[in-house]
């Protein structure tokens, strides 16, 4: 058995909090490899280091001194080390980074620091050997992160050592110059770990007990998904929920690997599963709810639309023009529908609606803003009858209007549109109605 462990900031955000984590690790022997995030907030109205970091850097960028805030991100590391009782120094990278903040490394190389020393911690405090992020993970020139050339040398690495300590979040380019990944990519540096070693189960330890059904900032202590596949929780990530970052699916779901949510704080708790496939049923027909708000529609009406070869193409041709994604494309005979997002499109509408007028010729185009779409998601939906009328009895009953209806060919996911302002009264209702 070979584990992956990975640690979210607010998991490693103190001494305490870092003590807590070196139990969870010492209690299991297979937890052999650990990614840590870096230090989060030890209260509400604390500042994450990542973000003190970006801060300290603008004001170097600009040519401002910063040496002030550089020291109070240092006290913060200064305090885990006093607290774990470790006779280890960070004088030395303390004086490196400002060496490369006062010449203008980067952003990414700013912001990578703190994983980088809570990585130096860890390794110290466990007794395992440190490795730098930016020696294993590579991405290309373009900045895409460079998946085959990763696995070579991150497998071929890490095979030397049987524990260590891989600093989440970021990588580097051949050159050395260090490339980030998007907030929440220490989820993918674990993941990235896991394949390299084959590793059995990767878990992600955070600050909540798994996966909920939904987001608990609008449905008060909902439940939580004991298993879920990677196909629906990718369906509900991209529409917003935010337990795992999405990218971090890839890397393990290729090698047959499960994935463990689990709560730093509630060790005991048994967490979410994500797994690849599962005869294991949903306790309730569906698995999860998730939305997001701002997105708007565009209608195109033409008569007889349907029989027109290519008149489908056109319309996206006029979004893909303007650099515009689309959402759903949900139609009739003579209507066509795009949704996108609102902020994308409110700059570019009148040129796409023109472009659309001149390659579609369509009779009418008429635009509807301020809209959300809700994603109901579970595997169990296949096999029962009825889901989408309880869905729509639900929102009936809670007297929001649906503006849309989409369902995926593989029957694990409806698509709901209704109104921003139906938003989350929507969430609360299908909760509610699937939800005993």
């Amino acid at each position: 058995m070979k584990k992956v462990v990975k640690f979210g900031g607010s998991s490693l955000a103190s001494a305490a909090q870092f003590q807590k984590v070196g139990e969870i690790i010492r209690a299991d022997k297979h937890r052999a490899y650990v990614v840590p995030s870096a230090p989060g907030k030890r209260f509400s109205a604390d500042t994450k280091v990542t973000d003190m970091l970006y801060g300290c850097y603008a004001l170097a960028e600009a040519g401002k001194d910063f040496s002030k805030e550089l020291e109070t991100i240092h006290e913060r590391y200064k305090e885990i080390i006093n607290g774990l009782q470790l006779e280890l120094t960070l004088e030395d990278e303390f004086a490196v980074m400002k060496e490369q903040f006062e010449a203008k490394a980067g952003k990414d190389y700013a912001a990578s620091r703190g994983e980088y020393l809570n990585g130096i911690i860890m390794a110290a405090y466990l007794g395992f050997e440190f490795v730098d992020a930016a020696k294993v993970i590579r991405f290309s020139d373009s900045g895409e992160f460079d998946a085959e050339t990763t696995h070579e040398i991150m497998s071929k690495y890490l095979g030397q050592f049987s524990q260590a300590v891989v600093p989440g979040f970021y990588g580097s380019y051949a050159d050395g110059r260090i490339k980030t990944f998007s907030r929440g990519g220490s989820d993918v540096t674990g993941a990235i770990v896991a394949k390299a070693v084959r590793a059995d189960v990767y878990e992600n330890w955070t600050d909540v007990s798994g996966v909920l059904v939904t987001d608990p900032r609008i449905v008060e202590n909902p439940e939580p998904i004991s298993i879920i596949t990677y196909k629906e929780l990718r369906e509900l990530a991209y529409m917003g929920a935010s337990v795992l970052h999405e990218d971090a699916i890839f890397p393990v779901r290729q090698e047959g690997i499960p994935i463990n949510i689990k709560n730093t704080n509630a060790p005991e708790d048994a967490g979410t599963w994500i797994v690849g496939s599962t005869c294991q049923k949903s306790k309730n027909i569906i698995t999860g709810i998730a939305g997001k708000k701002g997105f708007c529609a565009v209608n195109i009406e033409k008569d007889m639309m349907n029989s027109e070869v290519g008149f489908g193409r056109k319309v996206l041709q006029a979004f893909e023009d303007y650099g515009i994604s689309f959402e759903h494309i949900p139609s009739g005979i003579d209507t066509m529908t795009v949704f996108v997002h609102q902020d994308e499109f409110i700059d570019k509408e009148q040129s796409v609606v023109s472009a659309i007028h001149r390659l579609a010729k369509p009779d009418t185009i008429d635009i509807e803003a301020d809209l959300a779409l809700i994603a109901v998601v579970g595997r169990g939906m296949r096999a029962q009858k009825g889901t989408a009328a309880t869905i729509f009895k639900a929102l009936a009953n809670a007297d929001i209007n649906i503006k849309m209806i989409d369902q995926g060919s593989s029957e694990q996911n409806i698509i709901i549109g209704v109104a921003n302002r139906d938003f989350e009264a929507a969430i609360k209702a299908i909760y509610k109605g699937f939800v005993k």
